[in-house]
């Protein structure tokens, strides 16, 4: 098992190759469906313009997912009156939803890593390259377990999004993942999706 703090070098990210697992150290930030659609939307494609402190946001975003991670997960949280908070739950979210944004999000804030589960798509793999950055892939059905590896919840933007869809700002420590989509255009979705094809194939010509 390979430790690696965030945030991460990119020759650190070259290193990594499909099937390496990982523990991962220090910060990183989630974000789902409306935290990805309001950077794209905002901030990449400037559609919409800034609402309330959004430029302030933004600018504490630019530093905190410079060279970092950014998690895929709709925890649920204790402490949301005491604003002493605390991550009961924290599994991974299906990530092939944030296909449409993940790349052109990886390339703006420098992002050099996206958690969640059952892999993305081809621009999202065609980002990790240029980018660079990896896919690693969580383990679903554990959120209890990763939770374990929350050590801090040190804040939260975009709360009007709602608990799962804000952006909760999270210390880890050994947060167990799988690098599944690397910097050089290896994909274990991708395979297991051309093999699985394949064997399809194959069952229909003998039927």
């Amino acid at each position: 098992m390979r430790e690696i703090n965030i945030p991460i070098s990119n020759d650190t990210i070259r290193s990594l190759k499909v099937g390496d697992p990982v523990h991962l150290n220090g910060l990183m930030v989630t974000g789902r469906d409306a935290a990805h659609k309001w950077l794209m939307e905002t901030f990449i494609k400037q559609n919409k313009p800034p609402q309330g402190n959004d430029l302030e946001v933004y600018a504490e975003l630019k530093k905190l997912l410079n060279g970092a991670v950014i998690y895929h997960c709709g925890p649920v949280v204790s402490g949301l009156d005491t604003k002493a908070y605390k991550f009961v739950a924290a599994g991974p979210t299906t990530s092939i939803r944030e296909e449409p944004y993940q790349a052109a999000v990886m390339k703006h804030f420098n992002l050099k890593g996206v958690i969640g589960k059952g892999g993305m798509g081809a621009n999202t793999l065609k980002g990790c390259q240029e980018t660079p950055g990896v896919y690693f892939h969580a383990i679903g059905g554990a959120a209890s377990f990763i939770a374990q590896s929350v050590t801090r919840v040190l804040g939260v933007y975009k709360m009007e999004f709602g608990v799962p869809e804000a952006m909760w700002v999270i210390e880890v420590k050994q947060f167990p993942v799988v690098v599944t989509m690397d910097a050089h255009g290896g994909s274990l979705h991708a395979d297991i999706e051309a093999s699985s094809k394949a064997v399809l194939e194959d069952l229909l010509a003998k039927n």
